[in-house]
């Protein structure tokens, strides 16, 4: 593949058409892989956690797989109260210590009736509950509560960015450990899209000095019964700010919360819909999402896991 990234920083570097790498080799169990992420734990192997299958957990030896299927992350599903407890989604994994802390959201398709729950573990493959984060949202709140994504600071401290639609992204302090929301903080406002506002799926990722803040874009589901207009499917963008928590901007310097954001990778090809991303530091840095072949199929359940590594040497993500 290194042929494709140097085509593509070259093309990003000139200004002209963008040029993508296909997903990297995947093997084992790779369909049904919404909104994955991925987690590399000491001993070597990494675990992938996705939608559905009250959080699905699949584990190999290699990013590249075998993946095979572990189990359930909350077999008996969320504790919150609220509808879609027992038909989690987007989880998201951080580590303090010896402990791994699970963010997964509670709702349900269409809905602003949210929550986002959080559970630990020590191995990654037995979970415990605790519930509520205290980031929940009702019909008319300014965010929807959900797509959790958790940073860990260089001080030790936790950021949770989050949403979806309703004016899309936003940003809260965490407790250390991270079980709730800081005391006395309230949500702001990171991206939004006016002209849309489909975007959801936020994840900030810090390189070289700037925080990089990745998110979906356009319609995410549903392919097979009612595809969307030819560039309103899903794709990964990017905004960066020297802050985690505001300032972020696109590649042309326009304001994320104004509607800007810069395309990182897109439907081309057999690849449809790409989104639902995440970032891992490896040997290399890598990208991962799921995405559509359309060689295969358009249904969600068919949708599989990709990864590409990325080069950040013009100062903006290539893939």
């Amino acid at each position: 593949m290194l042929c494709f990234d140097l085509l593509a920083a070259a093309a990003a570097l000139a200004g002209t058409a963008w040029a993508y790498a296909v997903p990297q080799a995947c093997s084992g169990i790779c369909n049904n892989a919404h909104d994955p992420t991925i987690v590399l734990r000491g001993d070597g192997t990494y675990f992938r956690l996705s939608t559905g299958g009250k959080i699905a957990i699949h584990s190999a030896p290699s990013i590249r797989g075998p993946w095979q299927y572990v189990g359930a992350a909350l077999p008996g599903g969320s504790s919150v109260n609220k509808a879609g407890r027992d038909d989690l989604w987007a989880p998201e994994v951080v580590k303090r210590g010896n402990e791994y802390f699970l963010y997964y959201s509670v709702s349900t398709p269409g809905s602003q009736d949210s929550a986002i729950g959080v559970a630990t573990s020590t191995d990654l493959v037995s979970w415990k509950d605790h519930g509520s984060t205290g980031i929940e949202s009702s019909r008319g709140a300014a965010y929807n509560a959900i797509d959790p994504h958790v940073l860990k600071q260089a001080d030790g401290s936790f950021v949770m960015t989050f949403g979806s639609w309703w004016k899309d992204l936003h940003t809260v302090p965490m407790q250390n450990p991270p079980h709730r929301v800081a005391a006395g903080q309230t949500p702001r406002q990171i991206a939004y899209d006016p002209k849309t506002t489909a975007v959801e799926g936020g994840f900030v990722f810090p390189w070289n000095g700037y925080f990089y803040l990745f998110y979906s874009k356009g319609a995410c589901c549903g392919f097979d019964k009612n595809r969307p207009a030819p560039g309103a499917e899903y794709k990964i963008m990017v905004c960066r700010s020297s802050s985690p928590t505001g300032g972020f901007v696109d590649r042309n310097g326009a304001d994320c919360t104004r509607g800007g954001g810069t395309v990182v990778y897109e439907s081309f090809q057999f690849v449809y819909g790409p989104g639902g991303r995440g970032c891992l530091m490896t040997r290399s840095k890598i990208l991962y999402y799921h995405f559509v072949d359309t060689r295969i199929g358009f249904a969600d359940g068919q949708k599989r896991f990709g990864w590409n590594r990325i080069d950040f040497s013009s100062g903006w993500p290539v893939v």
